[in-house]
């Protein structure tokens, strides 16, 4: 029992500095060919939005909008791929979750 208290302590590390290491982390997403580029931190807040002034149209904001919007979406699809390779390791050694850790009914 001790060596599978002392496992669960050494995978919670693990993952706790895989979160931190997350946190530090910045992934750029783009949109419109880079038009507009997202910034996100690998926590997931939103850090910079950049702008090309060529998709600047007074008369068709919606589309500049829907830019932003795409770039935000590919900032955030980034991260989350970004998250699974770091934390697929750890989650797969808990089995998912605690099932890895060997206790029958878990």
């Amino acid at each position: 029992m001790q060596q599978l208290m002392k496992q669960a302590q050494k995978m919670q590390q693990q993952l706790a500095d895989a979160q931190a290491e997350l946190a530090e982390v910045e992934v750029t997403g783009t949109a419109g060919g880079g038009l507009v580029t997202a910034t996100v931190s690998g926590s997931g807040e939103l850090k910079a939005i950049l702008i090309d002034p060529k998709a600047v149209d007074p008369d068709d904001v919606e589309t500049l909008q829907d830019l932003v919007v795409a770039a935000v979406r590919d900032a955030n699809r980034a991260v989350g791929e970004l998250a699974a390779e770091k934390m697929g390791p750890l989650s797969a050694g808990l089995g998912g979750g605690l099932g890895g850790l060997g206790i029958p009914g878990l």
